[in-house]
């Protein structure tokens, strides 16, 4: 990297408000050294602190400003990037006094969602939260902003610039909101015609970070961007299952959740989370190698109950156990219908996963004796094809009798179609 290519240096600052435990505090504050390293910037100062009260002038009391302003100097820092969230006016005061550029969570994260947007959606998302964010912030110094327009025909009280910017901005909001409402109705349209088919659709969840495209990847064959680094997944993804234990799913890779994820995030990200309320089940990935996995599952728990999701069936997957060298997966899956442990990295686990989808989507497994009327060929081959015959015999009345395999809730579709009768367990006794 050239002179002029290198990153732009910053000074980080995280200020406890909420009297955290240490360990939840050290936590938080790597979470978002990992944001700012993300988002393209090289730290080279942290500030660190606790307050009861925020300062309505700079957020933090003037000697916490002053060592903040200190580091500016003695690093030449162009960024200073706060782990909380800041107003307009706290913002600019501390852009005046520091003499560098301010940055909020919300800000930054915002930053970080506009570099890594890829889709068309994704991207109208991103706009729409950075536009909303800015329409209360046109702050940063713009004294020509208070001018009023003046010549021939303007004249007068006018429209100053900062309200004329301010319009243009709500106008803008207004043609995102439009046209990702229109993306929005398409989705339903979409859904509602996968929902005349038989494919259910499982979403897939989680932290950001915790490995959700990689076993996303893994469960369609698909290739989709997968780094170690906080929302590297923007835009919701569905694709068919690849795999042969699971039979007419797909699946849906979403973005990550974050605690204190930005409101006009969650407005704007509507189209991206519908797909989660529209999904048959949620699999919960957790990095179970994290060593506050604990207090991630809580947040993400949170995030998902104020969404209105609490209710549907939930899969906890405990992702990344290569990390921390357990054995025999599989055992461990046993003991819980309601979480699997598995690797996405060496593909162990997974039949548990498999298992533990069919039964929370199809029911449990069940062997009974079926009959056929003789004009059901057509659903004898069906039933062949999927590997559920398990054996054949002709009745004294020339009726297909067969030995079937399947899902619960597979059965009680079939025993819809007229022609298609359950043999009761008596009758199969005697016929044996």
């Amino acid at each position: 990297m050239s002179f002029e290519e290198k990153l732009p240096t910053s000074i980080i600052v995280h200020i406890d408000r909420f009297s955290l435990a240490r360990d939840l505090q050290l936590e938080a504050l790597e979470e978002f050294r990992e944001l700012c390293l993300s988002s393209g910037t090289e730290v080279c100062g942290e500030v660190s602190g606790k307050i009861d009260r925020p300062s309505p002038n700079f957020f933090v009391k003037q000697g916490k400003a002053e060592e903040i302003k200190d580091l500016v100097k003695a690093h030449k820092a162009r960024l200073v990037i706060f782990n909380n969230e800041l107003t307009p006016s706290q913002e600019r005061n501390l852009e005046k006094f520091l003499g560098a550029r301010v940055l909020d969570r919300t800000s930054l994260i915002l930053d970080i969602f506009a570099t890594r947007a890829s889709s068309h959606i994704g991207k109208l998302q991103v706009e729409l939260a950075q536009l909303t964010h800015l329409s209360t912030r046109l702050v940063r110094g713009w004294s020509h902003l208070e001018r009023q327009k003046g010549g021939i025909g303007l004249r007068g009280p006018g429209e100053t610039q900062l309200e004329t910017d301010r319009r243009l901005i709500g106008h803008r909001i207004k043609s995102l909101k439009k046209r990702l409402d229109k993306a929005h109705n398409q989705k339903e349209v979409n859904r509602y015609a996968r929902s005349k088919g038989k494919e259910m659709v499982v979403a897939l969840v989680g932290y950001t970070n915790a490995g959700k495209t990689t076993l996303f990847n893994y469960l369609t064959e698909n290739n989709l961007y997968a780094a170690n680094k906080p929302f590297a997944t923007l835009d919701s993804v569905t694709r068919k299952n690849s795999k042969p234990e699971l039979k007419h799913i797909l699946f849906s890779d979403t973005v990550g959740f974050i605690s204190d994820l930005p409101t006009q995030l969650v407005e704007s990200f509507k189209a991206t989370l519908d797909d989660l309320s529209s999904a048959d089940l949620l699999l919960h990935i957790v990095d179970i190698s994290d060593k506050d996995h604990r207090f991630k599952v809580k947040e993400v728990e949170k995030i998902l109950s104020e969404l209105g999701l609490s209710d549907k069936p939930i899969i906890r997957v405990n992702n990344k156990c290569d990390k921390l060298d357990l054995l025999n997966l599989e055992d461990l899956s046993a003991n819980d219908n309601d979480q699997v442990w598995l690797s996405s990295k060496t593909l162990q686990g997974f039949q548990s996963l498999f298992d533990a989808i069919n039964v929370s989507l199809k029911g449990k497994l069940s062997s009974n004796w079926i009959r056929l009327n003789p004009d059901l060929g057509w659903l004898r081959s069906k039933l062949y094809s999927t590997g559920g015959v398990l054996e054949e015999r002709i009745s004294d009345e020339g009726l297909i009798e067969l030995h079937l395999e399947s899902f619960q809730n597979d059965l009680i579709k079939l025993l819809e179609i007229e022609g298609f009768a359950l043999i009761e367990k008596k009758q199969t006794q005697e016929a044996i």
